[in-house]
């Protein structure tokens, strides 16, 4: 027995590749009628920055992610936004706070996107999916960047450039 899709983690590093990798979270969404859950990882934070400094750059990147969701709706559908039921954002280090998060919030599925980098594009997979892939015990979708004609646009025809942060 195949266990039922309820919610979906979706994991971002808010770049091209990971707005095209929503695309197929929002539509197993709405296909399955389940929730997702969107994280987004800042990476270790060096102590030196100010509290203060760290709270506007989280709060920056959740109005971010939100407007994220709202110029995906077009480009898929029917998609509601009510869908996303949360928004995480979490300083450490990407593959230990995808599981972590996966875990915490009870998700089925963990869907995120690679573009591959290092070495031969890390054997073909990305160093973050391949260890999410090789430590998770739920599911995981990868989605690859797709090819330099294809692009992950929005639909006003701008492109979606959002990078995280350097602290």
């Amino acid at each position: 027995m195949v266990p039922q899709i309820k919610k979906i983690l979706y994991a971002t590093d808010l770049t091209t590749n990971s707005l095209y990798a929503f695309y197929f979270a929002a539509d197993l969404a709405r296909k399955l009628d389940a929730k997702i859950v969107v994280l987004h990882c800042t990476g270790p934070i060096p102590k030196k920055t100010k509290e203060r400094k760290i709270t506007e750059n989280i709060a920056e990147i959740k109005k971010r992610l939100q407007e994220f969701c709202l110029k995906v709706e077009p480009q898929i559908g029917s998609f509601g936004v009510d869908h996303v039921s949360e928004i995480i954002v979490r300083e450490g280090y990407p593959v230990e706070e995808i599981l972590d998060a996966a875990d915490a919030k009870e998700c089925d599925v963990i869907i995120m996107g690679t573009h591959g980098k290092g070495w031969l594009k890390q054997t073909f997979l990305g160093s973050v999916a391949r260890s999410v892939l090789e430590r998770s015990r739920k599911p995981v979708l990868i989605i690859p960047l797709p090819s330099e004609k294809t692009s992950a646009e929005l639909g006003t025809g701008q492109k979606l450039y959002l990078f995280a942060h350097d602290f």
